[in-house]
């Protein structure tokens, strides 16, 4: 059985020259869906203009069949905004398009339940698309055409700080970082206290009453009082 890093660096060449943003949810996604016990492989991430043209002619002017309707230039794969991805088989080597697939046996298709967590890391998939479903698709286009892409107009920053955040775990409450100190009045330890991130704690108590002063204390209204000498 792979451990997430392999599962993980199979798909690690398929990230470079991915948008940071959409390499980082890729990685959680990867990681999110090996959780579930589905192991999945990216297969495609940035393509170059002229990879896509050469994509467009097959099954065109080339041999093959039909495997897109986008030429180069015209594909979000083009700016870095786009995945494949496919299930990665119990072997650690072959993989499957099966849409029906369902390798954890937990009575979901593996398939959507890998949708399932790139919508909620942002991503779009092909297979919500009207004409042409591409499912094995995810894209983060932020709103932007491709015709602005070519254009040169980038993601808005505000935009890409909405998918860090989806990307982003949730935060543990802090931990109380609690050190156990000895309290000395003029040279002399009088009781232990607690330093709490900055904050010394120690008995009312103890500390007055080394200095000479009398405590006493008023249940009703709950009032420490100190009175010196």
């Amino acid at each position: 059985m792979l451990t997430l890093e392999q599962v993980k660096s199979k798909s690690s060449s398929r990230l470079s020259g991915l948008q940071p943003v959409v390499a980082a949810a890729t990685i959680t996604l990867i990681e999110r869906c090996f959780a579930l016990g589905i192991p999945i492989l990216i297969t495609q991430g940035l393509r170059t203009i002229a990879e896509q043209d050469a994509l467009y002619a097959q099954g065109r002017t080339k041999p093959g069949a039909i495997v897109t309707n986008a030429k180069g230039g015209y594909s979000y794969h083009n700016f870095g905004l786009a995945i494949d991805f496919a299930l990665l088989l119990p072997d650690g080597k072959s993989v499957s398009w099966d849409l029906k697939w369902d390798g954890n046996g937990n009575r979901q298709a593996d398939w959507l339940e890998v949708v399932d967590e790139a919508k909620r890391l942002g991503f779009g998939w092909g297979g919500d698309w009207t004409s042409s479903k591409d499912y094995p698709h995810f894209d983060m286009t932020f709103d932007l055409s491709t015709s602005q892409l070519r254009a040169g107009i980038k993601p808005s920053v505000s935009a890409v700080d909405r998918i860090y955040k989806l990307i982003k775990p949730k935060e543990e409450p802090a931990m109380s970082k609690e050190v156990k100190v000895i309290v000395n009045v003029n040279g002399k330890k009088v009781t232990d206290g607690v330093l709490d991130n900055g904050t010394t704690f120690t008995p009312a108590r103890a500390v007055a009453e080394a200095l000479g002063a009398t405590v006493t204390y008023d249940a009703v209204t709950k009032t420490v009082n100190i009175t010196s000498k």
